[in-house]
């Protein structure tokens, strides 16, 4: 039979060396690999659709689902997933010492729709009681002016989002013209180790550890999507493409175990590796639905509280039944 040819757009990952590499060949499919960034990526994929298969923001996917754009299914595989905590950048002599002092202040995002941010106001709001109308939120590019959203918002009542396209959130932030950022991306500032800028939580690993152990999420940035008319001519790709993904995913993570020889340039890297088998449980990265429901399902909310989801969106819309009908995923 002869094989579907598919391109597929991603970013470069050790758990998906062996497809992207052609270790692993997905069956039926002649896949040919983009490595790009992941900006590149999303904007040429939501914009103008010109790949098969593409890594995606997760934000993004679920705003288009809630609109009616059903031009894209995803496959639940997240490649890119990271606690948020981190993600909340401040000033030292703000007076920021927790979640509840941000009321009352002027907020940074690069967009209102990215999905670290929607994580990072999720676990401000439910976590720590922050109101989103309590803050003055400011929208503008990170550390380049002129970013603007990608999706329409449904802002709720309340809320207030000013755009800015002649500054930066890290030109603004040293400035003092805001207490705080929250970005996936940190501020150019913090990088070079200013003195004035740092984390809001200092100790963020333990904080989101607790996180995890009260909340069950492992927020997940990335999902992997195909257009929906080579799911229309090739429905078996999906799964197809699903288990490829499973076992180059399975590869990476036992390179991350070997005890004999480390194969990444990150001191204790297998007891790291260990300790997250411990906290997460064996698989430790997991891909599929019923593994991820409660990330998934909480993700969801978050979107439609914040106006970035225009409608409530079920779990199970976001994947195709070629994939949830297999087996469970």
């Amino acid at each position: 039979m002869r094989k579907v040819p598919l391109t597929l757009a991603i970013s470069d990952y050790d758990h998906v060396r062996e497809l992207t590499s052609g270790a692993i060949a997905p069956e039926g499919i002649e896949l040919t690999c983009l490595n790009l960034t992941v900006e590149e990526i999303f904007y040429r994929f939501v914009s103008f659709r010109e790949w098969d298969v593409s890594e995606l923001s997760m934000a993004k996917y679920v705003a288009l689902v809630s609109q009616g754009d059903a031009s894209l299914a995803a496959i639940p595989v997240f490649p890119s997933r990271i606690f948020r905590h981190s993600a909340i950048y401040v000033r030292r002599d703000g007076g920021l010492r927790q979640p509840t002092d941000l009321a009352g202040r002027r907020v940074g995002v690069p967009e209102w729709a990215q999905t670290a941010g929607i994580y990072t106001r999720g676990a401000l709001m439910h976590q720590y009681g922050l109101r989103l109308e309590d803050v003055d939120w400011y929208q503008a590019g990170v550390n380049q002016p002129g970013r603007q959203e990608k999706v329409d918002l449904r802002l709720p009542p309340g809320v207030r989002l000013t755009p800015v396209r002649d500054r930066t959130l890290d030109q603004m932030l040293l400035a003092g013209e805001l207490a705080a950022v929250i970005t996936a991306h940190p501020p150019t500032s913090f990088k070079a180790q200013h003195p004035d800028v740092a984390r809001l939580f200092p100790d963020v690993v333990s904080v989101e550890e607790a996180y995890w152990r009260a909340t069950g999420i492992f927020p997940i940035m990335h999902v992997v999507a195909i257009r929906r008319d080579v799911l229309a001519a090739h429905p078996w790709v999906a799964m197809n493409l699903y288990r490829a993904f499973e076992e180059a995913k399975r590869r990476s993570m036992a390179r991350t175990l070997d005890w004999s020889a480390p194969r990444f340039p990150v001191p204790w890297v297998t007891e790291h590796a260990a300790r997250s088998r411990a906290l997460f449980g064996e698989d430790f990265w997991p891909y599929g639905v019923d593994a991820n429901r409660p990330t998934l399902e909480a993700f969801l909310r978050f979107a439609c509280e914040q106006g970035v989801a225009h409608r409530p969106v079920g779990v199970d819309e976001l994947f195709p039944p070629e994939v949830r009908s297999t087996f469970r995923v």
